[in-house]
């Protein structure tokens, strides 16, 4: 919590070239490229660090396949690009994965139409990925032989990219990124407005957990609030061009379907496309797409029928699925950006609007919004914000050109690794482990693993699975509790980990390590913590 601390005390620092209210993944990489290039930034997020949209995604980070029907080629084109740049620059995170797709006979389009579609959006790509592949009923039966074949014409198989931990952790990458070039962040810091007063915004600021008041000052303001841009920019008066509706989706997370590192991909009963995704030991299924006005959803009855209903048609699964069956749920908005004179009737089908992000800039205000988004074109946002605020003159950014984003260098990776083959890291690896244990740091912590290997090597029981039915060691949770702002157990088990996707709560609490791993993030908290996340 010292970490947090010091920068809310931080936040009174005289005046920041800007503040990024927001810390999902359009806020993360703003503030990212923005200290990454040398301003003076700030963030701040009412809520943890990608605590609402950004960690309710498919953990897809995928070209848009779904818009060719639309015939939005430019934008399609646009988003392969940006899927192409995420697998080179993150070459450990983000990694391509096949999708198999099952075409139900009498579809709205002719099976050979698909098929060539497959082959142009492979193009829009750039051939980037791997070719795609036709699929006769013959190759789904041996391949995946769980999909129901009963009314099904054929198939096939094409390239994008999947995030191989979760979505929340790669937005945290990108805080981590901007802190170390000395951003000043903070999580559970509410804006409760701004004002502006000669020439410089003055916003109000709460902290969530002591209750303090007090103002940060910031020549740039930025709204990355996600789904609550439109209700932080009323708040500010500002009025703009652009606005969001959203789109309530939902995932289903069960045991492991199919061993297949693939998605599968159907379409559903609406007509959308609907993914069994791998997720480890475990399968996420879903997704939905319901029209709704506030940006705080649950998970509903029939929403859960919906998604088990059409998974249960799809597959041949002995016994289906059922209720009992879910770990755990996924749920949250889609912001989708419509013009301001939209009315109603223009914003109906849903289905039709695209994930585009648009970064509305007021320079008389010195005010940005952004709108809309997706993880697959986040590096675009961070690029677009920063040209913005180096045309505005502000920060003179003395680093405007350099690169501000990606995984260390090859050669930093193989010093790593040598160091790790020499001390035989991976011999502590965990039996029930996915993954090499050099693997895993190293995709989740860059640079730092250095730093948890000298831990391991000074002491082996730093390597021990603390909680058990996780990947997790022990020098992970001394990692999260000194250098990633935990500040509830959700934060570590929801966020940083994956361990509440994969797990259920009552696994969960009576694991083996659970306590010490309160005590290790908490200190003397660590039951205040435990009861607060539990009951």
């Amino acid at each position: 919590m010292k970490l947090r601390e010091n920068n809310i005390s931080k936040l009174n620092d005289p005046i920041y070239d800007a503040l990024v209210i927001g810390g999902g993944i359009n806020g993360a990489v703003s503030a990212a490229a923005l200290s990454g290039k040398g301003a003076k930034v700030a963030l701040i997020d009412k809520g943890d660090f990608a605590g609402c949209t950004s960690q309710e995604s498919s953990n897809l980070a995928w070209g848009g396949i779904k818009y060719m029907e639309s015939l939005d080629f430019p934008l399609v084109w646009k988003l392969c690009k940006s899927r192409n740049h995420l697998i080179r620059n993150y070459p450990s995170t983000v990694l391509e994965i096949r999708f198999f797709t099952t075409i139900a006979k009498g579809f709205r389009f002719p099976f050979i139409f698909i098929w060539l579609g497959t082959w142009l959006y492979w193009f829009f790509g750039r051939c980037f990925t791997k070719p795609p592949r036709l699929l006769f009923k013959k190759d789904i039966s041996e391949e995946e032989s769980v999909v129901n074949l009963a009314n099904a014409s054929g198939g096939f198989e094409y390239s994008d990219a999947y995030l191989y931990d979760n979505d929340a952790r790669f937005v945290f990458s990108f805080i981590r990124s901007a802190l170390n070039s000395g951003c000043t962040a903070a999580n559970y810091v509410e804006s409760k407005g701004s004002r502006k007063e000669n020439g410089i915004w003055i916003t109000k600021a709460k902290d969530v957990v002591s209750g303090k008041t007090f103002e940060i000052k910031s020549k740039v303001l930025i709204n990355a609030a996600g789904p609550f841009v439109d209700d932080h920019n009323h708040l500010n008066s500002q009025k703009t061009a652009h606005r969001h509706v959203l789109s309530k989706g939902i995932h289903l997370i069960v045991n492991q379907i199919t061993p297949n590192k693939r998605v599968l991909a159907f379409f559903a009963s609406d007509g959308r496309l609907f993914f069994v995704i791998p997720m480890g030991s475990k399968t996420c299924i879903g997704t939905t797409d319901t029209p709704v006005e506030e940006p705080c959803v649950q998970v509903t009855e029939e929403e859960r029928g919906f998604v088990l209903d059409n998974i249960n048609k799809m597959l041949d699964l002995k016994p289906p699925l059922t209720r009992k069956d879910i770990i755990a749920e996924r749920c949250g908005v889609r912001p989708l950006v419509v013009n301001s004179d939209s009315s109603s009737k223009q914003t109906t089908d849903f289905l039709q609007l695209s994930r585009k992000h648009v970064v509305e800039a007021n320079e008389k205000d010195s005010h940005i919004s952004i709108y809309g988004g997706k993880l697959t074109d986040c590096l675009n946002v961070g690029d677009e914000v920063s040209e913005i605020i180096n045309r505005w003159g502000v920060g003179n950014l003395p680093y405007f050109g350099d690169k501000w984003y990606g995984e260390p260098p090859q050669a930093v990776k193989d010093e790593f690794m040598h160091q790790a083959k020499l001390m035989n890291l991976d011999g502590y690896t965990s039996p029930e482990s996915s993954e090499n244990l050099s693997t895993r740091l190293w995709r989740r912590y860059g640079f730092q693993a250095f730093e948890m290997l000298e831990n391991i090597r000074e002491d082996p029981r730093q390597s021990e699975v603390l909680i058990k039915g996780t990947e997790y060691i022990r020098c992970e949770l001394y990692q999260a509790a000194h250098k990633e702002m935990i500040t509830k157990l959700e934060d570590f088990l929801r966020r940083r980990s994956k361990i509440a996707m994969v797990e259920t709560r009552e696994t969960i609490k009576n694991s083996p390590g659970i306590m010490e791993a309160c005590e290790i993030l908490f200190g003397k908290e660590a039951q205040q913590k435990f009861d607060e996340y539990f009951n």
